[in-house]
Protein backbone atom coordinates (compact mmCIF):
# COMPACT_ATOMS: atom_id res chain seq x y z
CA UNK A 1 0.00 0.00 0.00
CA UNK A 2 3.20 1.89 -0.21
CA UNK A 3 1.89 3.66 -3.04
CA UNK A 4 -1.39 4.62 -2.26
CA UNK A 5 -0.62 7.85 -1.29
CA UNK A 6 0.32 9.17 -4.81
CA UNK A 7 -2.47 7.21 -6.67
CA UNK A 8 -4.81 8.94 -4.40
CA UNK A 9 -3.25 13.07 -4.90
CA UNK A 10 -3.16 11.91 -8.81
CA UNK A 11 -6.60 11.08 -8.55
CA UNK A 12 -7.53 14.58 -6.13
CA UNK A 13 -6.32 16.26 -9.14
CA UNK A 14 -7.86 14.62 -11.87
CA UNK A 15 -11.34 14.16 -10.00
CA UNK A 16 -12.51 17.59 -10.82
CA UNK A 17 -13.84 18.26 -14.43
CA UNK A 18 -12.30 21.10 -15.82
CA UNK A 19 -9.27 20.46 -14.56
CA UNK A 20 -9.64 17.06 -16.65
CA UNK A 21 -10.48 19.62 -19.45
CA UNK A 22 -7.89 21.71 -19.22
CA UNK A 23 -4.81 19.46 -18.96
CA UNK A 24 -6.19 17.37 -21.93
CA UNK A 25 -6.04 20.79 -23.86
CA UNK A 26 -2.25 21.07 -22.57
CA UNK A 27 -1.47 17.44 -23.39
CA UNK A 28 -1.05 18.55 -27.05
CA UNK A 29 -0.40 22.21 -26.83
CA UNK A 30 1.38 25.00 -25.12
CA UNK A 31 -1.14 27.42 -24.82
CA UNK A 32 -1.56 30.93 -22.14
CA UNK A 33 -4.44 31.53 -19.91
CA UNK A 34 -5.87 34.36 -21.93
CA UNK A 35 -6.42 31.21 -24.60
CA UNK A 36 -7.22 28.63 -22.02
CA UNK A 37 -10.11 31.10 -20.98
CA UNK A 38 -11.39 31.60 -24.29
CA UNK A 39 -11.51 27.83 -24.75
CA UNK A 40 -13.18 26.66 -21.76
CA UNK A 41 -15.09 29.79 -21.52
CA UNK A 42 -14.52 30.27 -18.04
CA UNK A 43 -13.57 33.47 -16.21
CA UNK A 44 -9.75 33.90 -15.43
CA UNK A 45 -9.68 33.68 -11.59
CA UNK A 46 -10.78 29.98 -12.52
CA UNK A 47 -8.88 28.80 -14.80
CA UNK A 48 -5.69 29.86 -13.00
CA UNK A 49 -7.19 28.23 -10.16
CA UNK A 50 -7.33 25.09 -11.62
CA UNK A 51 -3.72 25.65 -13.21
CA UNK A 52 -2.62 25.92 -9.99
CA UNK A 53 -4.10 23.06 -8.80
CA UNK A 54 -2.70 21.14 -11.48
CA UNK A 55 1.02 22.80 -10.77
CA UNK A 56 0.92 21.49 -7.42
CA UNK A 57 0.49 18.08 -8.27
CA UNK A 58 2.75 17.85 -11.19
CA UNK A 59 0.65 17.68 -13.79
CA UNK A 60 1.63 20.87 -15.78
CA UNK A 61 4.37 23.42 -15.74
CA UNK A 62 4.18 26.89 -16.85
CA UNK A 63 7.07 29.79 -18.29
CA UNK A 64 6.81 33.14 -18.79
CA UNK A 65 7.08 34.62 -22.25
CA UNK A 66 6.86 38.55 -22.04
CA UNK A 67 4.03 39.68 -20.11
CA UNK A 68 2.07 35.92 -20.61
CA UNK A 69 2.45 32.35 -19.01
CA UNK A 70 2.51 29.96 -21.14
CA UNK A 71 1.18 26.17 -19.77
CA UNK A 72 1.90 22.34 -21.14
CA UNK A 73 1.62 18.88 -19.70
CA UNK A 74 4.61 17.88 -18.03
CA UNK A 75 3.81 14.19 -19.47
CA UNK A 76 7.87 13.01 -19.92
CA UNK A 77 8.11 13.96 -15.94
CA UNK A 78 5.25 12.17 -14.61
CA UNK A 79 6.10 8.90 -12.11
CA UNK A 80 4.68 5.43 -13.98
CA UNK A 81 1.47 5.67 -11.83
CA UNK A 82 -0.02 8.70 -12.91
CA UNK A 83 1.09 8.25 -16.90
CA UNK A 84 -1.25 5.29 -16.44
CA UNK A 85 -4.14 7.02 -14.48
CA UNK A 86 -3.78 9.56 -17.12
CA UNK A 87 -4.38 7.26 -20.16
CA UNK A 88 -7.63 6.09 -18.55
CA UNK A 89 -8.96 9.84 -18.03
CA UNK A 90 -8.24 10.63 -21.02
CA UNK A 91 -10.04 8.09 -23.28
CA UNK A 92 -12.94 8.87 -20.97
CA UNK A 93 -12.80 12.67 -21.12
CA UNK A 94 -11.61 13.17 -24.59
CA UNK A 95 -14.99 11.54 -26.04
CA UNK A 96 -17.19 13.92 -24.05
CA UNK A 97 -18.79 16.40 -26.12
CA UNK A 98 -17.30 19.60 -23.70
CA UNK A 99 -13.76 18.11 -25.07
CA UNK A 100 -15.11 18.07 -28.63
CA UNK A 101 -16.49 22.22 -28.05
CA UNK A 102 -12.53 22.68 -26.48
CA UNK A 103 -10.67 21.38 -29.16
CA UNK A 104 -13.16 23.21 -31.83
CA UNK A 105 -12.58 26.41 -29.96
CA UNK A 106 -8.57 25.57 -29.48
CA UNK A 107 -8.27 25.49 -33.23
CA UNK A 108 -10.04 28.64 -33.45
CA UNK A 109 -7.27 30.14 -31.14
CA UNK A 110 -4.24 28.34 -33.09
CA UNK A 111 -6.04 29.68 -36.24
CA UNK A 112 -6.29 33.29 -34.64
CA UNK A 113 -2.07 33.20 -33.57
CA UNK A 114 -1.25 31.91 -37.31
CA UNK A 115 -3.70 34.87 -37.97
CA UNK A 116 -1.66 37.90 -36.25
CA UNK A 117 1.08 36.49 -37.77
CA UNK A 118 0.47 36.91 -41.41
CA UNK A 119 -1.07 40.15 -40.47
CA UNK A 120 2.16 41.23 -39.67
CA UNK A 121 4.23 39.89 -42.69
CA UNK A 122 1.21 40.81 -44.93
CA UNK A 123 1.43 44.60 -43.49
CA UNK A 124 5.72 44.81 -42.82
CA UNK A 125 6.23 42.42 -46.35
CA UNK A 126 7.95 45.71 -48.00
CA UNK A 127 10.09 46.86 -45.25
CA UNK A 128 10.99 43.38 -43.17
CA UNK A 129 14.75 43.23 -44.26
CA UNK A 130 15.00 46.51 -42.78
CA UNK A 131 13.12 45.41 -39.66
CA UNK A 132 14.86 42.13 -39.57
CA UNK A 133 18.26 44.19 -39.57
CA UNK A 134 16.93 46.38 -36.75
CA UNK A 135 16.23 43.75 -35.05
CA UNK A 136 19.01 41.23 -35.05
CA UNK A 137 21.85 42.74 -37.37
CA UNK A 138 22.60 41.28 -41.19
CA UNK A 139 24.62 38.93 -40.31
CA UNK A 140 22.79 36.39 -38.01
CA UNK A 141 22.42 34.09 -40.50
CA UNK A 142 25.59 33.78 -41.83
CA UNK A 143 27.05 32.99 -38.45
CA UNK A 144 24.08 30.73 -37.97
CA UNK A 145 25.02 28.36 -40.96
CA UNK A 146 28.11 27.88 -39.45
CA UNK A 147 26.07 25.02 -37.21
CA UNK A 148 26.09 23.07 -40.61
CA UNK A 149 29.94 22.20 -39.69
CA UNK A 150 30.33 18.66 -37.61
CA UNK A 151 31.09 19.47 -33.95
CA UNK A 152 33.70 17.28 -33.73
CA UNK A 153 35.93 18.60 -36.27
CA UNK A 154 38.93 20.14 -36.89
CA UNK A 155 38.35 23.08 -39.51
CA UNK A 156 41.52 25.29 -40.65
CA UNK A 157 40.89 29.35 -41.23
CA UNK A 158 43.77 29.98 -43.85
CA UNK A 159 44.50 32.92 -43.94
CA UNK A 160 42.72 34.25 -41.08
CA UNK A 161 43.12 37.98 -40.95
CA UNK A 162 41.37 39.22 -37.85
CA UNK A 163 39.84 36.08 -37.27
CA UNK A 164 36.29 37.11 -38.00
CA UNK A 165 35.60 33.23 -39.35
CA UNK A 166 37.40 31.72 -36.80
CA UNK A 167 35.15 33.28 -34.22
CA UNK A 168 31.96 32.55 -36.54
CA UNK A 169 33.26 28.60 -36.34
CA UNK A 170 34.18 28.12 -32.75
CA UNK A 171 31.17 27.93 -31.37
CA UNK A 172 30.06 24.71 -33.64
CA UNK A 173 33.52 22.61 -34.07
CA UNK A 174 35.68 21.19 -31.84
CA UNK A 175 38.79 22.96 -32.66
CA UNK A 176 39.96 25.55 -35.10
CA UNK A 177 43.05 26.34 -36.22
CA UNK A 178 43.84 29.89 -37.57
CA UNK A 179 46.87 30.42 -39.80
CA UNK A 180 48.00 33.86 -41.50
CA UNK A 181 51.19 34.91 -42.45
CA UNK A 182 51.11 38.29 -41.33
CA UNK A 183 52.17 38.94 -37.65
CA UNK A 184 49.92 42.23 -37.13
CA UNK A 185 47.07 40.15 -38.68
CA UNK A 186 47.72 37.30 -35.94
CA UNK A 187 47.69 40.57 -33.17
CA UNK A 188 44.25 41.77 -33.67
CA UNK A 189 42.88 38.20 -34.37
CA UNK A 190 45.03 37.17 -30.66
CA UNK A 191 42.55 40.33 -29.48
CA UNK A 192 39.29 39.74 -31.01
CA UNK A 193 39.71 35.70 -29.76
CA UNK A 194 40.71 36.23 -26.41
CA UNK A 195 39.04 33.88 -23.96
CA UNK A 196 37.45 31.92 -27.07
CA UNK A 197 39.55 28.22 -25.97
CA UNK A 198 39.18 26.13 -29.04
CA UNK A 199 40.85 28.46 -31.16
CA UNK A 200 44.82 28.05 -32.37
CA UNK A 201 46.34 30.63 -34.22
CA UNK A 202 49.64 30.06 -36.11
CA UNK A 203 51.81 31.87 -38.07
CA UNK A 204 52.96 30.68 -41.80
CA UNK A 205 52.25 30.91 -45.62
CA UNK A 206 49.40 29.41 -47.22
CA UNK A 207 52.03 27.12 -49.64
CA UNK A 208 53.39 25.41 -46.83
CA UNK A 209 50.94 25.88 -43.86
CA UNK A 210 52.17 24.83 -40.49
CA UNK A 211 49.48 22.31 -40.11
CA UNK A 212 50.38 18.20 -40.14
CA UNK A 213 49.05 15.84 -43.01
CA UNK A 214 45.30 14.94 -43.30
CA UNK A 215 44.81 16.67 -40.27
CA UNK A 216 41.86 18.85 -40.76
CA UNK A 217 38.22 18.21 -41.46
CA UNK A 218 37.41 21.29 -43.68
CA UNK A 219 39.17 24.33 -44.04
CA UNK A 220 37.82 28.24 -45.51
CA UNK A 221 39.91 30.40 -47.32
CA UNK A 222 38.25 33.95 -47.32
CA UNK A 223 38.96 36.83 -49.49
CA UNK A 224 42.98 35.44 -49.32
CA UNK A 225 43.43 33.52 -52.85
CA UNK A 226 44.36 36.79 -55.01
CA UNK A 227 46.71 37.66 -52.18
CA UNK A 228 48.52 33.99 -52.80
CA UNK A 229 51.48 34.74 -55.54
CA UNK A 230 51.41 30.89 -56.29
CA UNK A 231 47.57 30.06 -55.77
CA UNK A 232 47.81 26.66 -57.09
CA UNK A 233 50.60 25.50 -54.57
CA UNK A 234 48.97 27.01 -52.01
CA UNK A 235 45.33 24.89 -52.80
CA UNK A 236 47.81 21.62 -53.29
CA UNK A 237 49.22 22.44 -49.88
CA UNK A 238 45.19 22.77 -48.77
CA UNK A 239 44.38 19.07 -50.01
CA UNK A 240 47.82 17.79 -48.08
CA UNK A 241 46.58 19.10 -44.65
CA UNK A 242 42.87 17.70 -45.33
CA UNK A 243 41.49 14.51 -44.29
CA UNK A 244 40.80 12.52 -47.40
CA UNK A 245 37.01 13.45 -48.35
CA UNK A 246 37.54 16.63 -46.37
CA UNK A 247 36.27 19.62 -47.56
CA UNK A 248 37.39 23.59 -48.88
CA UNK A 249 35.42 26.88 -48.90
CA UNK A 250 36.98 28.97 -51.13
CA UNK A 251 35.40 32.86 -50.99
CA UNK A 252 37.24 35.17 -53.62
CA UNK A 253 36.22 38.12 -56.60
CA UNK A 254 35.57 37.19 -59.75
CA UNK A 255 37.45 38.74 -62.65
CA UNK A 256 37.59 42.72 -62.47
CA UNK A 257 39.65 45.08 -63.85
CA UNK A 258 40.71 47.30 -60.77
CA UNK A 259 44.10 47.58 -61.86
CA UNK A 260 44.70 50.00 -58.67
CA UNK A 261 44.00 47.24 -56.21
CA UNK A 262 47.44 46.27 -56.96
CA UNK A 263 49.51 48.99 -55.72
CA UNK A 264 46.60 49.94 -53.04
CA UNK A 265 45.89 46.89 -51.07
CA UNK A 266 48.81 44.29 -52.64
CA UNK A 267 46.37 42.60 -54.39
CA UNK A 268 48.60 39.67 -57.15
CA UNK A 269 45.22 38.64 -58.58
CA UNK A 270 42.31 40.75 -60.23
CA UNK A 271 39.89 37.41 -59.31
CA UNK A 272 39.49 34.21 -61.04
CA UNK A 273 36.85 33.33 -63.59
CA UNK A 274 35.38 29.89 -63.25
CA UNK A 275 37.34 28.34 -65.15
CA UNK A 276 40.17 29.07 -63.79
CA UNK A 277 39.10 27.95 -60.03
CA UNK A 278 38.13 24.80 -61.41
CA UNK A 279 41.33 24.24 -63.24
CA UNK A 280 43.79 25.03 -59.80
CA UNK A 281 41.55 22.51 -57.66
CA UNK A 282 41.41 19.62 -59.81
CA UNK A 283 45.30 20.00 -60.32
CA UNK A 284 45.48 20.48 -56.43
CA UNK A 285 43.27 17.21 -56.16
CA UNK A 286 40.46 17.96 -55.28
CA UNK A 287 37.25 16.35 -56.62
CA UNK A 288 33.36 17.39 -56.86
CA UNK A 289 34.30 20.77 -57.68
CA UNK A 290 31.15 23.60 -57.25
CA UNK A 291 31.68 27.91 -58.23
CA UNK A 292 28.93 29.73 -57.62
CA UNK A 293 28.37 33.67 -58.30
CA UNK A 294 27.22 35.59 -55.01
CA UNK A 295 24.20 37.77 -55.26
CA UNK A 296 26.03 41.13 -55.41
CA UNK A 297 25.02 43.85 -52.63
CA UNK A 298 24.04 47.20 -53.79
CA UNK A 299 25.06 48.65 -50.51
CA UNK A 300 29.02 47.61 -51.17
CA UNK A 301 31.57 48.50 -53.70
CA UNK A 302 33.83 46.19 -54.40
CA UNK A 303 33.71 43.50 -57.41
CA UNK A 304 31.40 40.48 -57.17
CA UNK A 305 32.16 37.53 -55.67
CA UNK A 306 32.06 34.14 -55.56
CA UNK A 307 32.34 31.07 -53.38
CA UNK A 308 33.52 27.68 -54.67
CA UNK A 309 33.44 24.53 -52.57
CA UNK A 310 35.64 21.34 -53.40
CA UNK A 311 36.12 18.17 -51.55
CA UNK A 312 39.66 16.29 -51.71
CA UNK A 313 39.82 13.32 -53.66
CA UNK A 314 40.36 9.54 -51.63
CA UNK A 315 43.66 8.66 -53.86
Amino acid sequence: MKGAPAILDHLASLADTTRSRILLLLDRHELTVTELCGIVQLPQSTVSRHLKALADGGWVAGRAEGTSNLYTMTRDDLDPSARRLWLLVREQVGTSPAAAQDQRRMQAALAERRTKSQEFFSSSAGQWDRVRDDLFGDRFHLAALAAFAQSDWTIGDLGCGTGQVSAALAPFVKHVIAVDASAAMLQAAKKRLHGIDNIELRRGELEALPIDDGRLDAATLMLVLHHIPEPERALADVARVLKPQGRVVIVDMLPHDRENYRQQMGHVWLGFSDEHVRRMCQEAGFEEIRVVALSPDARVKGPGLFVATAKRALG
